[in-house]
């Protein structure tokens, strides 16, 4: 079996279990439990609480002490384990605690798997930069058919979604320890300075510099955008099966699939990419990916499962442009802005800024809003209202992003060359 072929097994089962359950919880809290939106963006905001301090922590734990394809496979089955207790909870504030405990588990993992895969191809002699990228992609398929696992099994309102996510981790823990072992770095902790960037303390210094601290900071914006499409969208089409002339289209009774497009679409977009931020820059990268947003959660506003199925998948392909513009070609930005000195704490500060703080905001702002203002007393949502207030949102971000961000594009700059610190 070839290394690449071992290494897309892993991408594929690690995205397959966190799409078993991310799109659909929503559903299973307000369709099975029926429980309040205030706390339902308390549960979603446990990824960004788990992405602020743990994979740094466990990037210093796999640097020190363990393999990391070893830490992997232990923090995978631990999430199992947690995934099968979710199901027996009845009270809100505790499935929070579980949920937190389960992200705690689960959000190390992601850059563990790029740890375990870059050593991997390294030690064969491939080049990473080519290699790796077909070998990802393999983890947005893995969350599609998750997606479709759950919709086509008619799990996304029962327990069962976090049984099949469990499962999935369960194989996926016991299968990482027959990966390539990747050793800890030993000559890494010999210098305090390398401590110091496996922490992401010392990207901080970043925030020295105007420019990079505004982009810090929308990158932030945007990643409490990017969880209001997560927490609600399908959950928004489970709502339609309460109207007699939708519930028996496929929008309705299969929504998880059609929020999939989603995923297609992002595969598509990363292609997209190099091209954009070559000609354009990420100023405008960025703002297109801003513009995606409100047309995306416009296009919500207006969709229905009916006539106006062309919105809602619409909106699905418009997902891959607004996610992608701003998640990868950040990621690119911030690598080819930043001090080779500190790219690798750099990158982990883009993402506690996007999954961590800007994740936490997102959820528990959004809760709150909807429940005071788009919740009827019987529990109904005012779904437009929903969508068309994130609209809002992504266009004054939008806005303000044009006339606060200053950034001349230089061909070729945003991917390579440092800033001055």
């Amino acid at each position: 079996m070839s290394i690449k072929f071992r290494l897309v097994v892993m991408n594929f089962l690690q995205f397959f279990v966190w799409g078993s359950w991310l799109i659909t919880i929503g559903a299973y809290w307000f369709q099975n439990k029926h429980w309040g939106g205030a706390q339902f963006g308390a549960i979603f905001s446990t990824m960004g609480i788990a992405s602020v301090f743990m994979p740094s922590l466990m990037g210093v734990v796999a640097d020190k002490w363990i393999n990391a394809e070893k830490l992997y496979g232990l923090l995978h089955i631990l999430g199992a384990i947690v995934l099968c207790i979710v199901p027996m909870i009845d009270q809100p504030g505790v499935l929070f605690w579980v949920m937190l405990v389960n992200m705690c588990c689960y959000m190390p993992t992601i850059a563990l798997s790029y740890a375990v895969a870059y050593n991997a191809l390294k030690r064969d002699g491939l080049d990473v930069v080519t290699a790796f990228p077909p070998i990802r992609v393999w983890g947005t398929v893995g969350f599609i058919a998750a997606l479709w696992t759950v919709s086509l099994l008619h799990l996304e309102t029962t327990p069962g979604q976090f049984y099949v996510a469990a499962g999935a981790a369960l194989v996926l823990g016991l299968y990482a320890f027959a990966l390539p072992p990747c050793p800890p770095k030993l000559e890494r902790i010999a210098s305090s300075r390398s401590l110091l960037d496996t922490l992401g303390l010392t990207s901080f210094k970043l925030f020295k510099n105007a420019k990079m601290a505004i982009f810090f900071i929308f990158a932030m914006l945007l990643g409490a955008s990017l969880q209001l499409t997560n927490a609600y969208g399908d959950t928004f089409l489970h709502d339609f099966a309460t109207v007699p002339a939708y519930q028996h289209l496929i929008a309705v009774k299969y929504p998880a699939i059609i929020m999939s497009i989603s995923q297609v679409s992002e595969t598509l977009f990363i292609l997209a990419i190099p091209f954009f931020l070559k000609r354009f820059g990420i100023k405008t990268v960025m703002f297109i990916s801003m513009a995606a947003w409100a047309l995306r959660f416009g296009l919500f506003a207006y969709g229905n499962p009916g006539p106006g199925l062309w919105m809602i998948v619409l909106s699905c392909i418009v997902y891959g442009m607004a996610f992608d513009f701003f998640n990868i070609s950040g990621s690119l930005f911030v690598e080819g802005q930043s001090d080779p000195a500190i790219r690798a704490s750099a990158q982990g500060l883009f993402m506690m800024m996007t999954n961590g703080i800007g994740a936490i905001l997102g959820s528990s702002i959004s809760g709150v809003v909807i429940e005071a203002f788009f919740t009827a007393p019987d529990g109904a949502k005012d779904w437009r209202g929903i969508w068309l207030s994130f609209a809002a949102y992504s266009v004054v971000v939008a806005i303000a992003f044009l006339i606060l961000f200053r950034h001349k594009h230089v061909p070729g700059r945003d991917l390579g060359g440092a800033i001055a610190h």
